[in-house]
């Protein structure tokens, strides 16, 4: 049976038919019997205060907003006032004084606050393998990875202890837990969601978002989360042309899926799923993009070396705090040369360069998300098409060059016979979000993305 959508449980709580403070016990309940070890802080008091408040603006007849009393939980590495900001570390840092941008604006909104969720150490991962808190299971299939690095966030909706949830996308971290536990994520356009009291990783790659049970539960959060912050140095104004997406009436797109690099790096079950995906949708152009395997590698290399500058000084005071998967690369990015550095952002503003001539000619490319379906907990390696490759970096192969070019994109879970999801990536030019999240719900209502029974 379908569960209702996030807009329809805020006018069900609006109206008075539901109770925000029930809707915030049954999913703290939840919370307390976190089978998947997907949260690392439950926040009861917060939870209940948010939706008494919600309830009373209802009982007195005031507006409350289009999220009232809907739960949901965010990463953490977002700020929540009072909590610790651990960023999957186990680092001694001080509560927060104040609340992410993005927890304020769906406070704001009437969303009820649940708790934080488990993540790969300092959003360093695609696997969320915590060395600190544990391994998230994928409540599809209990000692399988959730993927990463918002891999709680991903499997608290999943395990349907919330609706909807905030996590972080540098080079696929919203992307991959999606694909891999059956749901929706958007990486949107770089700068369109303030990232301001979030734990940054890689600042000229990172971007935050949701991940949610439909593409409509996405388009509804992208309205209330987007919108310029002077608190991010990256946001942006939203373009004129994009400033009404959500009031564009949808026309048809030209779509084209991306061979070469992706099918490469795909194996059967994520490539047959993109297949299928295209000829649902009646899609015949298939193309290649020549410098995707070197879009990945500058990826790579401004990843480490931003991520290890910005972790310096906790690379100084607290390495030995340090997962040992994690230490050794963010040290590695710090001794980069800057040559590297510099290489590879020359090669991103060529990058940059290609993928606008590429949406000269298509509206939304489609790719798979994920190389492989979900592998278990502890696996040190995947095969690709018969080559082993190491887990913790090829879970990202195709999500990692989509994002050097800040581009959106949305992932739709399709569901292999008999297997675990795989995800189809639906990535857009700059701005065009709402294209990404029109073809999603086009594969939505095409009945691909529903588990099979």
């Amino acid at each position: 049976m379908s569960r209702p959508s996030i807009a329809q449980l805020a006018s069900q709580v609006a109206t008075g038919c539901l109770s925000a403070v029930q809707l915030a016990e049954e999913a703290l309940a939840r919370a307390q019997r976190d089978a998947c070890n997907a949260l690392t802080d439950v926040l009861p008091q917060r939870a209940l205060a948010e939706a008494r408040a919600v309830d009373q603006a209802v009982a007195q007849g005031q507006a409350v907003g289009p999220l009232a009393g809907v739960p949901y939980v965010v990463k953490n590495l977002f700020a929540i006032q009072g909590v610790v900001r651990r960023a999957g570390t186990r680092v001694p840092f001080a509560p927060a004084v104040a609340d992410a941008a993005l927890v304020a604006r769906l406070q704001a909104a009437g969303a009820i606050l649940i708790g934080a969720a488990n993540m790969d150490e300092l959003a360093y991962g695609f696997v969320t393998e915590n060395a600190h808190a544990g391994a998230v299971h994928n409540p599809l299939c209990h000692g399988h990875i959730a993927g990463g690095s918002s891999g709680g966030s991903a499997a608290a909706v999943a395990a349907n202890i919330v609706p909807f949830a905030l996590g972080s996308d540098t080079n696929g971290s919203i992307r991959v837990p999606a694909a891999l536990c059956g749901l929706f994520g958007l990486r949107p356009t770089y700068g369109r969601l303030s990232r301001a009291g979030s734990q940054l990783f890689a600042a000229s790659l990172d971007t935050v978002g949701p991940l949610g049970r439909t593409p409509d539960d996405l388009m509804t959060l992208l309205a209330v989360l987007e919108g310029q912050d002077a608190a991010d140095p990256v946001s942006m104004p939203i373009p004129q042309d994009a400033l009404a997406w959500n009031a564009e009436p949808r026309r048809p797109l030209r779509l084209a899926v991306v061979g070469g690099y992706c099918r490469d790096h795909a194996d059967e079950p994520a490539w047959t799923a993109v297949q299928h995906a295209a000829a649902v949708l009646g899609v015949t152009n298939e193309i290649t993009i020549p410098s995707l395997e070197q879009a990945r590698a500058a990826a790579y290399v401004l990843t480490a070396s931003e991520g290890g500058n910005l972790h310096r000084e906790l690379l100084a005071e607290h390495g030995a705090l340090l997962d040992p998967q994690v230490y050794p690369r963010l040290l590695a990015g710090l001794c980069a040369p800057a040559s590297w550095y510099l290489d590879a952002q020359r090669l991103r503003a060529a990058y940059r360069a290609a993928m606008a001539e590429v949406f000269r000619d298509v509206d939304v490319l489609l790719a798979p998300a994920v190389p492989v379906p979900a592998p278990p907990i502890g696996s040190a390696t995947i095969t690709i098409n018969g080559r082993k490759q190491p887990t913790r970096a090829a879970m990202g192969l195709l999500t990692q060059p989509f994002s050097l070019a800040g581009l959106p994109a949305a992932v739709a879970p399709l569901w292999p016979q008999g297997g675990l999801p795989v995800g189809v990536q639906c990535i857009a030019p700059p701005w065009k979000d709402h294209w990404c999240l029109q073809v999603a719900q086009d594969l939505d209502e095409a009945g691909l993305t529903q588990r099979p029974v």
